[in-house]
């Protein structure tokens, strides 16, 4: 073959440099094209200076010679992409019964190294046509226990094919020498830990361990305390395994937790999920005397799982369970439970916490969810939990009377948890355990639903939502930790700051209570349609007094717009109502605290509601409602017409 391609050079159908290419192509006989895949040469014809090559998708195609130099790359027959082309029925039985063999084949084709996303390219889906997150997990740990391969710890980076087989000891350490930051070296600790019988000079190689994990404690204790308490437990791990003395002067975990003081919830989040059980056993270690009450309070901003592993705990304790409860049942009340908190206690719902699993608790979820939206929380994990789990809505009503199950079901109707979709299949769950609430959701119910109806101007509605809002996310959960800060100074029946703060609370409670049922009636209006010829709410009237002899001016407007000194009443007043759908020139009666009132209605014009109700206004930052005297009951939330 040489000697013809030399003689295509000789008479100009072949440049020089091109000769060497091209016979490495003709003696390798498949190639790769960067957009046509693998193809087998099958003529090489020096007459007309042309190659023929079947592709997968492309047969027969013929090219130059010259111009191949520059289009194909040459591959040997064992390269797997040659041998899907001529033994793909071999590789997919080497798929199943040999892995490591199959591997070693795809790293030596891309010389002796391959990331994962190469590896996967060139087996899936002609070799390994089923699961391949599955196939790889095998092979993975096959070749985690043979020599020959070096598995990074990042997956960008290629896996390494050796000719000569490397110890397991070797191998880690080398890795956790190369490893420039904690996690992948706190990776390869886990690795020795776990292969820990596989090493042969064990104490050497713990000295190794324990040195570098000591180092980086050193270097990350001040600013990534999690880091260095993952390295401690990983030190600590290795040490207790191996039966070595630790050395002298180590930092301990207590002295960790004591440098983060107050911060130690960041900590706790910022470790990963596998590692939370033993932090939180070594938090209890560093403060013997308030682990708990300090756990419990910051179950709030906990993950699910890390409420899980908190509750764990605190139920070994004696008196732990109730403990947990009444800090629960406080944070339902309250609406101050979490989503992430609400959803581990969702999941768990063992007969433990029954008295505490109600109606209340799905509404705590609502007001949860709901409070995750104001704060741009994408997530919505509780939300999707209570969707799919058919049976934990009826779980938490069935024992309900029904009363408390129509509060349940307006509660969920006007709240904005859920898509209008997802909302119907809720209240259908409802439903089919009282068939009774049917009524609120269609029929006779929709109708009550609208005469409870208030109109009020958006600039009211405003200035209420953002009372609400104040209340939910700032007061509230400032009250919450005056009690919890108060119940531990001691004896509650002396405890006056415990007091004050409950006698807030139910104050707060109440005031929210009443926000929701005005907010869930309300309907915003700007009065644009009045036209001034009859009286509706957004309407100027003067009045002529029947009984006396004065005239009296007033503006009807919205139901929380009431300024009497200013001349404007609510559409609600018995006023208002009297005047309501009459004309100019018409007279009016009505009763009012046991007297009758007539007026004339003199003119009827549209009142300049911009001028007259005012632009909302943020609480000012200290406002707080009055708490009642001691021997004065708490206002009831609103009653609903």
């Amino acid at each position: 073959m040489r000697e013809e391609l030399e003689r295509m050079v000789s008479v100009g159908k072949l440049r020089p440099h091109q000769l060497e290419p091209v016979l490495e192509l003709a003696t390798s006989g498949f190639c790769l094209h960067r957009k046509w895949g693998c193809g087998r040469i099958t003529t090489i014809d020096t007459v007309s200076g042309a190659l023929v090559i079947d592709f997968a998708h492309k047969s027969g195609h013929a090219m130059q010679m010259g111009f191949a130099v520059g289009k194909l790359d040459p591959i040997s027959p064992d390269h797997i992409m040659a041998r899907k082309l001529t033994d793909l029925e071999g590789l997919a039985e080497m798929a199943a019964l040999n892995h490591l063999d199959l591997i070693r084949l795809t790293l030596k084709s891309f010389g002796g190294q391959a990331t994962i996303a190469q590896i996967q390219a060139s087996l899936v889906p002609d070799v390994i046509s089923s699961d391949w997150k599955k196939w790889w997990e095998v092979a993975r740990k096959e070749m985690k226990q043979d020599g020959h391969f070096t598995i990074p710890l990042k997956k960008s980076e290629p896996i390494i094919l050796h000719e000569e087989e490397v110890s397991t000891q070797a191998r880690l350490l080398q890795q956790l020498s190369e490893a420039k930051s904690p996690k992948p070296a706190l990776a390869v600790v886990a690795e020795l830990i776990k292969f820990y019988d596989d090493l042969e000079d064990k104490s050497a190689a713990v000295a190794t361990v324990v040195a570098d994990l000591n180092q980086r404690v050193a270097n990350h204790r001040k600013q990534e305390p999690s880091v260095a308490l993952e390295a401690i437990f990983a030190r600590d791990e290795i040490l207790e395994l191996s039966e070595t003395e630790a050395p002298e002067g180590q930092a301990q975990s207590e002295e960790i937790w004591a440098d983060v003081a107050e911060d130690f919830t960041s900590v706790l989040l910022a470790l990963p999920a596998a590692k939370q059980r033993v932090a939180l056993a070594s938090f209890k270690q560093a403060r013997p005397e308030t682990w708990k009450d300090e756990l419990l309070l910051k179950l709030p901003e906990f993950t699910a799982r890390l409420c899980g592993e908190t509750a764990k705990l605190v139920i070994e304790e004696e008196q732990g369970l109730n403990e947990l409860k009444e800090n629960l049942g406080r944070l339902i009340n309250q609406h101050q439970a979490s989503s992430e908190l609400l959803l581990w206690l969702a999941k768990e719902r063992s007969d433990a916490y029954a008295d505490i699993l109600g109606p209340e608790v799905f509404r705590a979820m609502l007001s949860a969810i709901e409070r995750d939206q104001f704060n741009e929380i994408k997530a919505n994990r509780l939300g999707d939990f209570i969707l799919s789990d058919m049976e934990l809505l009826p779980e938490l009503i069935q024992s309900a009377d029904i009363e408390v199950i129509r509060d349940v079901t307006r509660t969920l109707q006007m709240s904005t948890s859920f898509p209008d979709m997802e909302k119907r299949s809720l209240l259908a769950r409802i439903v089919k355990l009282y068939p009774v609430v049917q009524e609120l959701i269609s029929g006779d119910g929709g109708r009550q639903r609208e005469d409870n109806t208030l109109v009020v101007s958006w600039n009211s509605l405003e200035t209420r939502r953002m009372e609400y809002e104040d209340l939910v996310r700032k007061k509230v959960p400032a009250n919450s930790k005056e009690i919890a800060i108060a119940r531990s100074y001691g004896d509650l029946r002396e405890n006056h700051e415990y007091k004050s703060a409950k006698e807030m609370q139910k104050v707060l409670m109440a005031r929210k209570a009443e926000l929701e049922t005005d907010l869930g009636r309300a309907r915003g209006t700007d009065f644009a349609d009045v036209t001034g010829t009859t009286v509706v709410p957004g309407t100027r009237v003067r009045l002529q007094d029947l009984v006396g002899t004065g005239e009296e001016q007033f503006d009807i407007l919205g139901a929380w717009d009431t300024n009497v000194e200013n001349g404007i009443i609510s559409y609600l007043t018995p006023l208002a109502q009297a005047l309501i759908n009459h004309n100019e020139g018409e007279d009016v009666s009505f009763e009012m605290g046991g007297q009758t009132k007539s007026y004339k209605i003199l003119t009827i014009a549209k009142a300049p509601v911009e001028d007259l109700i005012p632009a909302p206004q943020a609480p000012p930052e200290d406002e707080e409602p009055t708490p009642p005297a001691e021997d004065e009951d708490p206002p009831a939330p609103a009653a609903t017409e």
